[in-house]
């Protein structure tokens, strides 16, 4: 296994392969304070959402729906008020894949996660930042774009990205510039549909993505939604395989998934990779 996993870390860093993070990404991502973990996946951030208590079991199958339940009790800005206190106004300590991959820039990386992390690894370059929206008039597209010119961050258009500087794609949103989500069921509707129908993903990245191969990082591929996103991100990926995933006990489903979408699993996990 180390061999094939030393040579996946040699092939992001070159940047023949894209990763694709999921919520173990941020394994090891703190309050330095509490040292709570940073709520990433679905079960924490339902019941961080919840004031540290579980939500109903057909509630907690996962975030989305919780979210759901959220808003229509208290509000869309219910859910948005959350995710921005949790990822914009408390402190966490880096989690060491965000470390290494500051350390190495990757040219492409897409982020479902909701947090800075990948954004603070790229602060001190010019970029480009992708993200998603959903819900949201006057406008046919379910992105938005922004150039990071090193300092500050400026809203453009398809027409003005530079196709030579790093791409972050964070479909979910994030708080930076401005805060924007994917959180509940009815966003992640909206998100999907026009995903499928091919506008919420830039024409730069329409042509970048033509024959790329992905490495995904603390994704599990059990719920419908992170299946659904992940199938159309990496639409027109190169021949056999499409990618590698990383999933320490994959469960029978992820085994037929993964197999259908020609992504080959490894029994590993990020610390694992960290440590190749």
């Amino acid at each position: 296994m180390s061999t094939i996993l030393n040579r996946l870390v040699q092939e992001v860093a070159a940047g023949t392969l894209v990763p694709y993070l999921g919520a173990g990404a941020l394994t090891g991502a703190v309050d330095p304070v509490t040292a709570a973990p940073i709520p990433a996946d679905s079960d924490s951030l339902i019941i961080a959402m919840n004031d540290g208590k579980p939500m109903a079991p057909r509630l907690m199958w996962e975030f989305p729906r919780a979210a759901m339940n959220v808003e229509l009790k208290r509000g869309r800005s219910a859910v948005h008020r959350f995710l921005e206190t949790t990822y914009n106004q408390r402190t966490w300590t880096r989690a060491p894949l965000h470390d290494w991959l500051q350390h190495i820039r990757p040219p492409y990386v897409i982020d479902i996660n909701r947090d800075t992390q990948l954004q603070d690894s790229y602060a001190d370059i010019p970029h480009t930042l992708i993200r998603g929206i959903a819900r949201t008039g006057g406008t046919d597209y379910r992105f938005r774009l922004h150039h990071y010119d090193g300092e500050r961050y400026h809203e453009i258009n398809q027409q003005a990205i530079d196709s030579t500087l790093p791409i972050l794609f964070k479909p979910m949103g994030s708080p930076r510039p401005d805060p924007t989500y994917i959180a509940s069921d009815a966003d992640y509707v909206d998100y999907i549909t026009e995903l499928m129908g091919g506008f919420a993903i830039p024409d730069v990245v329409k042509t970048l993505r033509i024959g790329k191969r992905y490495l995904f990082i603390g994704l599990r591929f059990q719920r419908d939604t992170e299946r659904m996103i992940m199938s159309d991100m990496i639409y027109n990926a190169a021949a056999s395989p499409a990618g590698w995933a990383l999933i320490p006990e994959p469960t029978d489903k992820e085994r037929r998934f993964c197999e259908k979408k020609d992504v080959v699993i490894i029994e590993a996990d990020v610390a694992d990779l960290l440590a190749a």
